[in-house]
């Protein structure tokens, strides 16, 4: 069997949605929403979707080669305060990219460096991290694991709640907040090791622990029963085909433009 690097990145992602039942998925980026429609696809087919506009799909959009949204499978109206009721109840789980993560899974998308009043970078802005991390689930896709991203220290802007103490909103606790998995171009982890610490539970083929361990900031867990990431099943590969025609997921990861990362079991 073979695939890229991006499919066994999808295909990792897509399992975050496992057993959720009737939620709203929201993927940001292009590699996070084919995570989420191959879950809707396979794994989840309660899970809801919309077309990034205004409409809840019964069937997701392809994410290459749809000039416009004629046929698509309009299931209902999810209009932007309907986004909000549905993002005020829990019911969703928004899988984003963030620039930084710090060990307490705390992220950042506004800014780096530099003071806050005169960042080095200027960024998004916190946009909808605050009331995200304490209304539902989040989990991050990062495609270049490495101490830029995994940052020492605290994030260069605390835009979204983790399991720091000193940071919950009043009257909150750790049961309150949802940071369940990270995935990135090494490996799978979540916050399940002690305290609420960043852990890795599963390696990509190829990968070592202390690969990891180098790009990354501050100390990891590492789960007991640590293993290899699952591969990609056929029928997910020929639902990626399906939901990216044009493939572009192959393009998506800067540091392996060719999206290839092979095996021994690749390579035969």
């Amino acid at each position: 069997m073979q695939f890229t690097l991006a499919e066994l990145m999808v295909c990792a992602a897509s399992r975050i949605f496992d057993d959720e039942g009737e939620v709203l998925v929201t993927g940001i980026g292009l590699l996070p929403r084919l995570a989420a429609s191959l879950a809707m696809r396979s794994s989840n087919p309660d899970l809801l979707m919309t077309d990034s506009q205004s409409y809840v799909l019964s069937q997701p959009n392809a994410v290459s080669g749809l000039k416009s949204h004629e046929g698509q499978a309009n299931e209902n109206w999810m209009g932007f305060a309907r986004i909000f009721d549905n993002v005020w109840s829990g019911r969703r789980h928004a899988l984003v990219g963030p620039s930084q993560i710090d060990r307490f899974g705390q992220s950042n998308i506004s800014a780096l460096g530099g003071t806050h009043q005169a960042p080095k970078v200027q960024l998004l802005g916190v946009r909808g991290f605050p009331g995200n991390s304490i209304s539902h689930a989040n989990s991050f896709f990062v495609p270049s694991h490495s101490r830029r991203v995994f940052v020492e220290g605290e994030c260069d802007v605390v835009c979204s709640v983790g399991y720091n103490n000193g940071r919950l909103p009043r009257g909150y606790s750790f049961s309150d907040i949802d940071v369940r998995t990270v995935v990135t171009n090494l490996c799978v982890l979540d916050f399940n090791g002690p305290n609420k610490q960043m852990r890795v539970v599963t390696l990509h083929p190829g990968v070592g622990l202390d690969e990891v361990q180098d790009n990354t900031g501050f100390e990891l867990a590492v789960a007991d029963d640590i293993g290899e990431t699952t591969m990609p099943s056929d029928e997910q590969l020929d639902l990626l085909s399906q939901l990216d025609p044009l493939n572009a997921r192959a393009r998506q990861l800067k540091n392996n433009p060719a999206g290839i990362r092979q095996t021994e079991e690749t390579q035969s």
